[in-house]
């Protein structure tokens, strides 16, 4: 339970080692990702309502932000659709600022680093990540640079370059990227979607606004497109701070969608205890979830763990079968977005999820993203 009268923190769930929320600073000193304390929530009351963005539930931040860089992310449309013979509520994040769900937490975050006085920040990203930060970054007057996989689309290159950050790309895998970031952190201040907390902190928001589209009730089911898993553990830290505000009693039971071709928070969930884990690895269509080792797995799984929920594998036909349908019910997504699409119809074939429940597909990201494989694949 959450201390109300204790000061927010952050910790090394590993060590236990605790740093005050204003040092400055994106690990701990044994290296390891920074998690927030917990936080007491917010109740509806709290919604600030004359605020058309994310910044509504800023009751809930760890600390008060009084000058927040902001675009209006959040408040994206929740619409209902019938799919697979079964109600779905599908969460279109796609229609954020910069074309993805990532800009939540680039707007928390740098409205948190730009208050501590941080003038220029490092971002490794395959995309959508490093667009988010490098949008904010300039919104916020704070000068980017971006590290990125020499593979990745160039339509992402070019919208993270348009926005005027520095960007250098990176021979090897997507890995290659984040352990070149770590080394350059010595120069430049490392504010990484993956492992700085506050970014979790704009992903809860996600939520938040969910419990407010359904009219203060939580849905049965939330299932989410995972890479590194920002949207899970966000959406963990919502409905938790939301029972401890007094404002529910119960979780949504998470859902994580992989691509089967690289599906390490899959595998390690369904795996025995005590088991060696080595999952596959192989290109997919669902690059904005290509992430081999994501740094905080272990929060990952115990979030779909506490909440009842599974993970989820889907082939690349399905994942291509899906976008096709998706792209033809006027959502213009990218192949990441269908993932979830796609694991809502086999938990349903699956029975894990039963009719009359309230299930929500979040998708992340606008087909725009992928404009060369979208070309490709809708031609003609």
């Amino acid at each position: 339970m959450a201390d109300e009268h204790a000061e927010p923190h952050l910790l090394d769930p590993v060590s236990g080692h605790t740093y005050p929320i204003d040092e400055v600073r994106w690990r701990s000193d044994e290296g390891r990702p920074l998690w927030m304390s917990d936080l007491p929530g917010m109740t509806r009351a709290d919604i600030d309502t004359g605020e058309r963005s994310l910044w509504r539930y800023r009751k809930s931040l760890a600390v008060a932000i009084d000058d927040p860089v902001t675009m209006g992310e959040g408040r994206t449309p929740l619409i209902g659709r019938t799919w697979a013979g079964r109600d779905c509520h599908f969460k279109l994040e796609w229609l954020a600022p910069t074309g993805s769900f990532k800009d939540r937490g680039a707007s928390v975050m740098l409205s948190f680093l730009r208050q501590q006085g941080v003038a220029a920040v490092l971002e490794d990203s395959s995309g959508n990540g490093g667009a988010a930060i490098a949008a904010y970054g300039a919104a916020a007057g704070v000068e980017v640079r971006v590290l990125a996989p020499a593979y990745t689309q160039a339509a992402k290159i070019a919208q993270i370059r348009a926005f005027g950050a520095d960007v250098r790309l990176i021979e090897g895998p997507r890995e290659a990227s984040e352990e070149e970031a770590i080394r350059q952190s010595e120069e430049v201040f490392y504010a990484s979607h993956n492992w700085h907390p506050f970014f979790l902190q704009g992903t809860k928001t996600l939520g938040y606004e969910l419990w407010e589209d359904l009219g203060f009730r939580v849905p049965d089911n939330i299932i989410i497109p995972a890479g590194a898993g920002s949207n899970v553990m966000g959406c963990d830290l919502a409905f938790s701070e939301l029972m401890r505000a007094g404002e529910t009693d119960r979780l949504p039971r998470l859902f994580c969608a992989q691509p089967a071709n690289c599906a390490p928070v899959h595998a390690h969930f369904q795996a025995a205890p005590g088991e060696d884990v080595e999952p596959a690895f192989a290109p997919t269509i669902a690059e904005g979830t290509a992430i081999k080792r994501p740094v905080r797995l272990d929060k990952v799984l115990d979030a779909v763990r506490r909440s009842g929920g599974n993970t989820v594998a889907v082939s690349e036909d399905g994942i291509l079968a899906a976008l096709k349908k998706l792209v033809g019910a006027g959502l213009y997504v990218e192949p990441t977005s269908a993932t979830a699409a796609a694991a809502f119809e086999i938990l349903c074939e699956s029975g894990e999820i039963g009719d009359g429940e309230v299930t929500v597909a979040v998708l992340t990201g606008s087909g725009l993203k992928a404009s060369a494989f979208m070309t490709e694949t809708f031609s003609g």
